[in-house]
């Protein structure tokens, strides 16, 4: 396979990239074996020597081209298909979009980023019914005096990252050594940097000095998007690091649990804050409160809480997440509409959320109430299941919710994103966060036998499958993220299919819920990356296992801990060495992710953990008291917490104990 290979020297005053002649350095390319398939792909050994006299200095650029036709591009946590290219972008938030010719900001006709900005090394391109791409290690170490790539099982020093790249206008992928986030660097979606000079990205070479590396590169056919996951599996098996050792699921639930109890309830308000902060002033604690009726507050935490004081025993624990779930259930609904206002301040409910003004309409949340339906439901069969108590009134509520989300459905069988406060209406579409309302009606049917919406449940599960799933490319989920392409919304469509499984018995669901595990596993990391900013390089803190939220929002956060409960149900089902390891990997990383002592991550007591940790540092925007750079925030946040403790205290907690 070709090869194209570039260099931009730290000396340059342009950004161009030149062939290797012009540096003085030369490149030799041996194909050493291979077939190109997903388990098989070619290997091509690849050296690059300084014939200068003097050191050399920069970016080399290795790209493979393929055969471009209408490309969609997957580099895992960064770039899927084009980011939504093809869609209005005059939006406050903004992310790495692809488009061709000379597309103003955010988008652009080619990427280049740092490797820890991707959960796998590897930069893939489904094109026409074939996977290309190239796979090679994250970063360099030094060994014996030696640069070479790092692998697992590999001592030596960290040497620096390499990087990935797509060009939709060349029609290639690529790996650099040494590595330019360009043309712009991403560090939230409303915080941007212009394209940085040459420094310490750079890739070094001493006179006379070669360096050797591997390139996996792969071209094989596939029938959808989704036959990029086969080259993902063994990218992960060859790439894999479980997170550092941490706690027993029991210590993790109660330490996250009492944590919350102790430190987050609000009794005036009969709900958790959002935030805890530690007043150095006062010696006390802040509360940032922002309550909503899910999703950052509200049932995401009093129902893993209730689950928790189940497990555990814990009456008091259970009678303050009772009072929250019942506060929301008696006071939230709005008549107008038939559904409930997500929102709580100053003793009023409405739909005015922190959310609001990122929203395109206003109105009702699909994903906010979808959402705390599912959490009210799992709330009612975790109290009648280990507590023999009955909450009818709980089903009730559901139940007379339900039918105005069912008629809010389109021709094509999609939930909408917003409703109307006043009718409940559609108001807008086209937004995987709808799929929050086919999960709480899969489940509410499965728990109260009610098959009245088994048909319309089938009809929409279709259409996302096929509009979102099978195309590897769900957005729209967080109302804070402009519809980039998220980790999020998945979460409730495996919740949605594993439900329509135990409902039929249909194996097709299963098949289902196992791409859309596949496409979830392409946000979480394969392997520790090394992290080189307090406190998380102190504490060895790993990111085998976690998430990264989207592609907007590019840190780790917890949230996909959440579905721990039906990783279970599928490696129940069928024997998935693969899906049974990324299990484990989650539950992991939940166990080693917070405060297993007082200050362990540099803040907070015991239990304490907030939704933000940065795996690479073009994340990092907290810092500490001496304006020095921190890699996560310094707060408990119970939505985080909740989300490792409904991992932990749910059916899996049952088979840990076997």
């Amino acid at each position: 396979m070709e090869l194209i290979i570039t260099a931009r020297s730290k000396a340059q005053e342009d950004h161009e990239y030149t062939g290797l002649n012009g540096h003085g350095l030369h490149a030799s390319v041996e194909i050493t074996g291979g077939t190109g398939s997903a388990q098989h792909p070619f290997q091509a050994l690849v050296q690059i020597t300084n014939l200068n006299d003097t050191p050399w200095s920069g970016v080399i650029h290795v790209e493979l081209p393929f055969a471009k036709a209408d490309p969609r591009f997957f580099l895992p946590a960064f770039m899927y298909g084009r980011n939504r290219g093809e869609a209005p972008q005059n939006v406050p938030n903004e992310f790495p979009r692809l488009r061709d010719g000379q597309p103003a900001r955010p988008s652009s006709s080619w990427w280049m980023v740092r490797s820890d900005r991707l959960s796998h090394p590897a930069a893939l391109v489904y094109d026409t019914g074939k996977v290309y791409g190239l796979c090679a290690s994250p970063y360099f170490i030094y060994r014996e005096g030696e640069k070479i790539q790092w692998k697992p099982g590999l001592e030596g020093e960290f040497l620096q990252y390499g990087g990935f790249t797509c060009s939709l206008a060349k029609g290639t992928v690529g790996y650099t050594l040494g590595y330019e986030n360009a043309p712009l660097l991403f560090i939230k979606s409303r915080l941007v940097k212009e394209r940085a000079a040459l420094e310490e990205n750079c890739f070094e070479l001493a006179a006379s000095e070669s360096v050797t590396f591997m390139l996996d590169l792969y071209d094989y056919k596939a029938e959808s998007e989704l036959g990029i996951n086969a080259a993902l599996e063994e990218i992960y098996s060859r790439y894999h690091q479980p997170p550092r050792p941490g706690s027993g699921i029991r210590s993790a639930a109660a330490d996250l649990s009492k944590a919350i109890y102790q430190y987050a309830w609000l009794p005036e308000d009969r709900s958790y804050t959002t935030f805890v902060y530690e007043d150095k002033e006062t010696g006390g604690y802040r509360y940032n409160k922002i309550i909503s009726i899910s999703w950052t507050n509200g049932l995401t935490v009093a129902t893993p809480m209730l689950m928790a004081a189940l497990r555990l025993g814990d009456e008091p624990m259970r009678g303050q997440a009772l009072s929250c779930i019942e506060h929301i259930i008696g006071n939230s609904l709005n008549p107008a509409s038939g559904l409930p206002y997500e929102a709580y301040q100053d003793g009023k409910w409405s739909i005015y959320g922190w959310w609001f003004d990122g929203m395109r309409t206003p109105g009702h949340s699909a994903y906010l109430c979808g959402q705390a339906l599912f959490y009210i439901m799992k709330a009612y069969e975790y109290e009648k299941r280990l507590n023999h108590v009955i909450h009818e009134d709980w089903v009730d509520f559901v139940r007379k919710i339900l039918p105005v989300l069912e008629r809010s459905r389109n021709s094509d069988g999609e939930y909408p994103t917003i409703l109307s406060e006043r009718t409940g209406a559609g108001l807008e579409y086209d937004s995987f966060s709808g799929s929050w309302i086919m999960a709480a009606i899969a489940y509410y049917s499965w728990l109260t036998g009610n098959r009245s919406h088994l048909d319309s449940l089938k009809r929409s599960e279709r259409h996302y499958y096929e509009t979102y799933v099978k195309r590897m490319e769900c957005y729209g989920a967080p109302l804070d993220a402009d519809k980039a392409v998220d980790s999020e919304g998945i979460l409730a469509y495996i919740r949605a299919v594993r439900y329509l499984h135990a409902l039929t018995g249909d194996e097709l669901y299963l098949d289902h819920m196992r791409d859309a595990l596949a496409y979830e596993f392409t946000f979480k990391f394969a392997y520790n990356s090394p992290v080189k900013v307090p406190p998380l390089s102190t504490v060895g803190w790993s990111s085998c296992g976690g998430s990264v939220t989207s592609v907007a929002n590019p840190h780790i956060h917890p949230m996909s801990s959440s579905v721990v409960d039906e990783l279970y149900y599928y490696v129940k089902r069928r024997e998935d060495p693969y899906v049974k390891q990324r299990m484990l990997d989650t539950v992991g990383w939940g166990c080693q992710t917070y405060n297993r002592y007082d200050r362990e991550f540099g803040h907070g007591l015991t239990g304490w953990m907030s939704e933000r940790f940065c795996h690479s540092e073009g994340l990092v925007t907290e810092t500490y008291s001496d304006g020095s750079p921190a890699s996560t925030w310094f707060c408990l946040m119970p939505w985080a917490s909740g989300s490792i403790i409904e991992g932990l205290v749910g059916e899996y907690w049952e088979a840990d104990s076997e």
